[in-house]
């Protein structure tokens, strides 16, 4: 009995890590892919298989332009081949390239136009990017979005908020010039200064006061015990203070707020991987398939308004990543690509097969590393 109950208990959890999990990664890879797809084709590229996973395939179908649409059995990514490529990394067969009809090398994608090529490559990253909008400017639609009032419930001791005189009660109208609306404005325009003086002008009893401030960055715990490491001043807000409601949005608002809050989590997110090279950053907040997991479960419980967030941030996050310029992935074939539209010809095969194989280890090398901070990393 106590076994039966342990081993429900159990699957329970799985169920709970792993369907949020795959629909995220679904969503991100098929979105991603079907970039690459329809580009590919707008070119005149034949496309031989659309592969959401890897590995053996579980199901499939041929449609009637003869592209192989087929889910595999590892659902860690995708890929898009076609016609002309060697592997699923779309590295060139030109062996392959040469033994083809004139039919067949007109839909190669290795004997398409530089220009055709990038355009496919770059398709990808670009699909991540416009879901991110897509799902912000619709869970801003239908969901709207929470907001409060700038004005400060509390002031932590010893925070740098304290040091500069903040008191609460405070309404902070502005941050360097720039005007603040709501409490968030503030807390995003905190967390994009690290280390960096910050002139505030307050209101407190009608009249108007400047401080200056300098965020520090500390570990920070999220609801679920996950730990992060973010700018802070020490200002905390509550309903009583800021009176947060939600504010719907009409189409158009909608609209900029899904662009607004693309461009933020994008200049955040280059901000990261700049702060990571200059040591500023914790490396152990670089995860992989499992904390990807567990966070999917973890924010599916605040409902599915909350799982579609983490999904375009996780969008951004897979184009970013794509558009390093790191042989095997998106960006370094856009790199090669411009060496080709620079010098008027390719890299020769042999440059190109050792960039490949250099790239494959990178990969391979951050998947580890990832997994390590995963597992072993927080034990």
């Amino acid at each position: 009995m106590d076994f039966g109950a342990g081993f429900a208990s159990l699957w329970s959890g799985v169920l709970v890590w792993i369907v949020p999990f795959l629909f995220v990664l679904t969503v991100i890879v098929f979105f991603h892919e079907l970039g690459h797809f329809l580009v590919g084709r707008w070119c005149g590229i034949r496309v031989l298989a659309f592969s959401i996973g890897f590995g053996p395939e579980i199901v499939g179908f041929n449609d009637r332009r003869g592209t192989r649409w087929k889910l595999c059995a590892i659902p860690l990514g995708g890929y898009v081949r076609f016609l002309g490529d060697e592997n699923a990394a779309s590295v060139p067969d030109r062996a392959a390239v040469d033994r083809m009809t004139a039919q067949e090398r007109s839909e190669a994608f290795p004997a398409k136009s530089v220009g055709r090529r990038a355009a496919t490559v770059a398709a990808g990253p670009i699909a991540n990017f416009l879901l991110t909008i897509a799902i912000f400017t619709g869970v801003g639609f239908f969901e709207g979005r929470v907001v409060g009032d700038p004005v400060v419930a509390e002031v932590r001791a010893g925070s740098p908020a304290a040091a500069a005189g903040f008191q609460p009660g405070d309404r902070v109208v502005s941050a360097d010039g720039e005007p603040l609306t709501y409490f968030s404005d503030l807390q995003r325009y905190v967390s994009s200064r690290p280390d960096s003086p910050i002139a505030m002008v307050v209101n407190r009893d009608g009249r108007d006061l400047q401080l200056t401030v300098t965020p520090r960055t500390e570990t920070q715990t999220d609801p679920f015990g996950n730990t992060f490491t973010q700018p802070v001043i020490g200002l905390v807000a509550n309903d009583q203070s800021s009176a947060f409601r939600v504010e719907e949005l009409s189409a158009l608002e909608s609209v900029q707020f899904g662009l607004s809050q693309t461009w933020f989590i994008t200049e955040r997110t280059f901000a990261f991987m700049r702060e990571l090279v200059q040591g500023k950053q914790d490396v152990s907040q670089i995860g992989g398939p499992i904390r990807i997991a567990e966070m999917s479960g973890q924010v599916s419980t605040l409902g599915f308004a909350a799982l579609l967030n983490m999904a375009a941030v996780l969008s951004i996050s897979i184009g970013i990543l794509n558009l390093l310029p790191i042989p095997m992935l998106d960006g370094g074939h856009l790199l090669f690509y411009a060496y080709e539209a620079v010098r008027g010809r390719p890299l020769s095969e042999r440059v190109q097969e050792i960039a490949f194989r250099i790239g494959f280890v990178l990969v391979m090398a951050l998947m580890l590393f990832a997994f390590w901070n995963d597992t072993l990393g927080r034990a």
